[in-house]
């Protein structure tokens, strides 16, 4: 039995070796001109992204939003010298007494104020969002939030110093 299967092993190597012919009339392995890249292909550029114009109902929202940081930041203009008053009325004053009391409330109103700004400039915001996500013109919106937003700023500032001379 193990002789059969060299036998048979040995009659088959040799019957692959008649199919065997010389090296030179393989063909060569390699690369032939036509299989070789030429030339270069640019892919077309895309067109520009033209967003769709801001929908006439947001543009009223816009300037709803607008006119109510407005009026929210003028009433807080007007709160603020009242403000400043108390504050320094109450400067090095103790914790609790009338007026450390009395400038905590001032401040307070101011806080009320500006809490109106916030409103709006949230509402800004999600409508900021809703346009970008919806892939829709931002500049106008993107404008209002920033004149909002830099009012808020202001007020924020305003706040924190006051509350920094009442410590």
């Amino acid at each position: 039995m193990y002789f059969g299967r060299i036998c048979l092993l040995a009659a088959l190597g040799c019957s692959l070796g008649a199919c065997a012919t010389p090296s030179e009339e393989y063909p060569s392995l390699a690369l032939r001109p036509a299989e070789r890249v030429t030339g270069t292909m640019q892919p077309p550029l895309p067109a520009p992204y033209v967003p769709p114009p801001t929908p006439a109902a947001v543009v009223d929202r816009l300037a709803q939003l607008s006119g109510e940081a407005t009026s929210a930041h003028r009433a807080f203009l007007a709160e603020a010298p009242r403000a400043r008053t108390a504050v320094a009325a109450a400067r090095g004053a103790q914790v609790g007494a009338e007026s450390w009391s009395v400038a905590q409330v001032a401040v307070a109103g101011l806080e009320s104020a500006r809490s109106r700004a916030m409103i709006a400039l949230a509402d800004l915001d999600r409508l900021y969002v809703d346009a970008a996500v919806g892939g829709e013109e931002l500049t106008r919106i993107g404008a209002v939030r920033d004149q909002v937003s830099g009012q808020v700023d202001e007020q924020n500032a305003t706040i924190e110093g006051l509350l920094g001379q009442l410590r």
